[in-house]
């Protein structure tokens, strides 16, 4: 009988979903007691499940992880000069960087790396697959057995290709002792394989495991786990990258949308939606309550409300201290960098997405933008993502200076490389009142960053419906919500109202606002970097710049001298920035698995 070696299985599912099993070392020289035999494992659900569990912990948490992964593109700037924006993409190897290092599972870990852990995910995702004829439960056990497995499988076979590009697809366990020699796909061919696990997922898993058997130990707390809609929506958003212009032009030739693929992702997120419809499996918050996404002040409760459809694995609960939400803060808030000397703040440029308080774009003649007034009357997000000048701080007066924002030209929260390079902070991600005189206890405090979200659905539903069936007020086989519809879902609960025919009278149009639309509902939850590169506009000057603003205040407390200041030209070579480097260690393991253009 074939023996495995793990370090030890531990029924966390019975206990706390999502703190997952240990750390995935070096499993020599251990006792016989931590030999078990693969019956032991893979003919018992529970033991089966635990298996599984520790895939969950392979997910990287991008808000633990060196950086955010929002630095990348255009939304935000820190004092010190990222190397991103210089095009050093190399920067991220090493002991220090967010894609490449050791293998680690381990539940409180702050250095996970993304493509490690990934190809580490795809095996354990293999041999559970691979166990399934050893299984000795019931047919329901067996279904989410598997289709976990698969989802796994898929997704991170997903986050390597967001990264670098198209990748061999690894659908069965290799042994190490055999020559592998899959090739690189195409980007095309391997969301194809992605997408049809996904497909397979969604067949086998439940819409919420609290109504299963097997969920009931922990009834209350699935909501996180892998499930039928969460396969859908993926299943929709790798066929929209995969029909997006960079993608389809380095695929097939052609820098425009594939038409088809968008059907298939269109009538996809559209079964989504009705599902999450009917269901009420998840839905968008209301405004009121829409920071529920983000974040809680209620010790071990998970974010995401009603909305967040996949989060990213809690490895530890108090998320600021040691969490980028920490970096977000003015450090004279005590609980905000924890030393950290230079905070990471929205630029200038990319809070003017943002729209006015009528719905218009700020460039529209009619909105009422006024540049010697630049936030006022701005669209109610504004008001909640972005800290400016005057912004109360705190509520207690004992914090004296830092009760209010002074972010004008050397100002408190302005000056030196402790304060903000914009002129703004960011409190999407840290609301006010996250102090050491409102708020001190900051283990009870909870954020994170959202993988995917119902909001996110219908802005993607609404893109593979123009490009798909050809007009915004298009609908698909699956839906009667238009593409129009579905972005205008999304302004309403913004308190926005509907687009202007104006702004739909062509697809170029309605793409203009997809596209801003984007940049604002998702602002900084890592979307951005993902986007314009798939856009195949990544390299366009007015994506490419990081501004801020320069303004002293005035006696009625409104900016005066107000100058916008370009920080940094984004560095981004067509041809090259479009995917990361791979390490080049890895490029020789065999002649197909060639090296990303340009490194």
């Amino acid at each position: 009988m074939k023996r495995i070696k793990i370090k030890y299985i531990k029924f966390l599912f019975l206990i706390i979903p999502f703190l997952l099993i240990a750390s995935c070392e070096d499993y020599l020289d251990k006792s016989p007691e931590s030999i078990i035999n693969d019956e032991d494992i893979f003919t018992h659900f529970y033991n089966y499940q635990g298996f599984i569990e520790e895939m969950y912990n392979c997910i990287v948490d991008y808000g633990h992880a060196g950086y955010a992964r929002f630095l990348f593109a255009d939304e935000v700037i820190s004092g010190v000069q990222h190397t991103f924006d210089v095009g050093n993409y190399w920067e991220s190897s090493g002991g220090s960087g967010l894609f490449w290092g050791s293998v680690s599972t381990a539940q409180v870990n702050f250095d996970k790396r993304v493509w490690p852990l990934c190809w580490y995910g795809i095996r354990k995702a293999n041999i559970a697959l691979s166990k399934l004829d050893m299984f000795q439960g019931t047919k329901e056990e067996r279904d989410v057995l598997e289709g976990q497995a698969l989802f796994f499988r898929a997704w991170f076979h997903f986050e390597l290709m967001r990264f670098w590009g198209g990748m061999p697809y690894i659908d069965s366990v290799l042994e190490p002792d055999k020559e592998y020699l899959k090739p690189r796909l195409s980007y095309k061919e391997c969301a194809l394989k992605v997408a049809e696990d996904f497909k397979k997922a969604s067949e086998l898993l439940p819409v919420d495991w609290d109504t299963m058997d097997y969920g009931q130990l922990t009834l209350g707390g699935n909501r996180q786990r892998i499930s039928k809609i969460m396969a859908m929506a993926y299943q929709g958003k790798v066929l929209l990258f995969a029909a997006s212009p960079l993608m389809n032009g380095q695929s097939v030739g052609n820098y425009s949308y594939d038409a088809e693929l968008c059907k298939l992702a269109a009538d996809i997120f559209g079964e989504t939606i009705n599902l999450c419809s009917t269901t009420q499996m998840f839905e968008l918050e209301p405004w009121k309550s829409r920071t529920d996404n983000f974040y809680n002040f209620v010790a071990y409760k998970m974010t995401g409300g009603k909305e967040v459809i996949m989060n990213a694995t809690p490895y530890l609960w108090y998320r600021t201290e040691s969490h980028m939400i920490g970096r977000t803060l003015p450090k004279q808030l005590g609980k905000g960098n924890n030393g950290v000397i230079s905070p990471e703040v929205p630029t200038h440029n990319y809070i003017m997405n943002y729209a006015m308080k009528n719905g218009l774009p700020i460039d529209d003649s009619e909105s009422g933008f006024d540049p010697n007034d630049p936030w006022a009357n701005r669209e109610p997000r504004f008001y909640i993502d972005i800290t400016i000048d005057g912004d109360w701080l705190t509520k207690q007066t004992a914090a004296g200076p830092d009760m209010f924002a002074q972010l004008y030209n050397n100002g408190r929260h302005r000056a030196g490389v402790e304060g903000s390079v914009t002129g703004y902070f960011y409190r999407k991600f840290s609301p006010q009142g996250l102090s050491q005189w409102d708020y001190n206890d900051v283990r009870k405090f909870n954020a994170f960053i959202p993988f995917l979200r119902l909001a996110d659905v219908y802005l993607m539903y609404a893109e593979s419906v123009l490009h798909g069936y050809g007009s915004p007020l298009a609908t698909t086989s699956t839906s009667s919500l238009s593409a129009l519809d579905a972005l205008n879902v999304i302004r309403n609960r913004s308190q926005l109202p509907n687009l202007l025919p104006r702004y739909y009278a062509s697809k170029e149009k309605f793409m203009e606002e997809i596209i801003r639309e984007r940049a604002v509902e998702l602002a900084f939850e890592g979307q951005r970097f993902d986007d314009l590169r798939r856009w195949n506009i990544a390299d366009k000057p007015k994506f490419n710049i990081k501004t801020a603003i320069n303004f002293d205040r005035g006696t009625n407390g409104k900016p005066t001298n107000i100058q916008e200041n370009i920080i940094i030209k984004k560095t981004f070579i067509k041809g090259k920035h479009e995917w990361l480097p791979i390490n080049y260690k890895d490029t020789k393991i065999f002649e197909g698995f060639q090296q990303n253009p340009g490194w």
